[in-house]
């Protein structure tokens, strides 16, 4: 930068044009800061149904019509309590699933699940599966992600052996469902990781692949 003096330096001034671009920069800067800084400071809040229902809304909205939007609806029924962020992983499963022992033991199904959770990284569903190393006891535990995992492997091991929760990304999942690799009938809950965040401070729902 260049500055103008007087003999006696006391003080000293930027140009003008210098400071018109220096105050471009720092407005620029400002700027993508305060993208982020909205996402930190918007606090998580547990996810109620109507989330859902407004996010296949607006995702399913223009290209189907009325009565096609109006079947996506799912009732109150079908959801049960969110997490109310006070809860650890382990302890929200056995709150809202009292019953595991038993659907553990009962469930002989190759191909498919009792329980399904769904995250949006592969690193954040290790996390996961080891958060809920109380909850899930000896069960079988299967890793749906893509990270390291060729689907071919998936295939193999849902195909051979009996799993009872699926931990992994909706990428992986769709392709093992379209491949009918993975079969959804016998999964009786599906979690969604809602509020949790990447280093983007994206929640699940806000990549736009998912």
């Amino acid at each position: 930068l260049i500055f103008l003096c007087v003999l006696q330096p006391t003080e000293c001034f930027l140009s003008q044009s210098e400071e018109k671009q220096e105050n471009t920069v720092k407005a620029k800067r400002r700027k993508k800061k305060k993208i982020s800084d909205v996402l930190q400071k918007s606090a998580p809040k547990p996810a109620v149904p109507a989330d859902l229902q407004n996010l296949l809304t607006q995702h399913f909205g223009e290209n189907r019509s009325v009565i096609e939007i109006e079947e996506l609806k799912l009732s109150d029924a079908c959801f049960l309590p969110a997490n109310d962020l006070t809860h650890s992983f382990s302890s929200y499963l056995k709150e809202i699933c009292p019953k595991w022992a038993k659907l553990r033991r009962n469930h002989k199904e190759k191909k498919s699940v009792v329980m399904l959770v769904l995250c949006s990284s592969a690193l954040r569903s290790l996390e996961l599966i080891k958060s809920m190393t109380a909850f899930k006891g000896d069960c079988r535990v299967l890793k749906l992600f893509a990270k390291h995992i060729k689907i071919k492997e998936q295939m193999n091991m849902l195909e051979k052996g009996v799993f009872h929760i699926g931990v992994g990304t909706p990428g992986r999942v769709k392709a093992l469902v379209e491949q009918d690799a993975l079969c959804l009938t016998s999964t009786k809950y599906m979690i969604l990781d809602w509020n949790w965040r990447d280093q983007k401070l994206r929640r699940m729902m806000d990549i736009p692949e998912v």
